[in-house]
């Protein structure tokens, strides 16, 4: 887990390596909230995104199975990757319960409900692991997340500004890939025979 101070706040923001992102996906109450935070951690989606996504969202295209965003920040429309196992889990969900395939897959209705899924389970996996660190993650460190795992992985970064809804590379640069995922860290400390 990586930890930055906010410049204009007293808070953290947080990057977490994809073993902590399965961590907290796996500390999640149910599979509503599973894949609330999935939708975060694995496609970029900010809060109030999450709310409005339905099933009929999830589409198959020549790029691969993408996730449309009907009114991202700004009303705009994107799509964006979705992994096979959220998108089979999502269908899955679609396939057993009553509600219409528009619908949204969440039941909750604010932003606030969801940054409190997210506070409860970040405050268990600091009771379980000891990491202060779970104490300032939030939703959009999620966002956070996602954005610099492509990064590190070499995804173009005007390719992961479409897929995030960034409207030019030097936001994304400044506010999101401020950090090196735990990952590349890891990787680059790999190189050195001393560390």
């Amino acid at each position: 887990m990586n930890l930055q101070q906010h410049e204009n706040r007293d808070d953290m923001k947080v990057w977490l390596s994809q073993n902590e992102v399965e961590q907290f996906l796996e500390a999640s109450d149910d599979t509503q909230q599973r894949i609330a935070f999935a939708l975060g951690a694995r496609c970029g989606l900010r809060s109030h995104e999450v709310l409005d996504i339905a099933p009929e969202d999830i589409v198959d295209t020549d790029a691969g199975t993408m996730l449309r965003v009907w009114h991202g920040k700004g009303d705009k429309f994107r799509e964006t990757p979705v992994p096979r196992d959220l998108a089979t889990t999502i269908r899955t969900v679609d396939d057993v319960r009553d509600a219409p395939t528009s619908s949204s897959l969440v039941e909750i209705t604010s932003t606030r409900s969801l940054r409190r899924w997210v506070r409860s389970t970040a405050d268990q996996l600091h009771e379980e692991t000891g990491d202060a660190g779970w104490d300032h993650l939030g939703f959009h460190d999620l966002r956070r997340t996602w954005a610099t795992a492509l990064a590190s992985d070499d995804v173009d970064p005007l390719l992961v500004c479409d897929w995030g809804g960034w409207n030019d590379l030097e936001t994304f640069l400044e506010h999101y890939r401020g950090s090196y995922s735990p990952e590349a860290q890891q990787r680059e400390r790999g190189k050195v025979s001393w560390l």
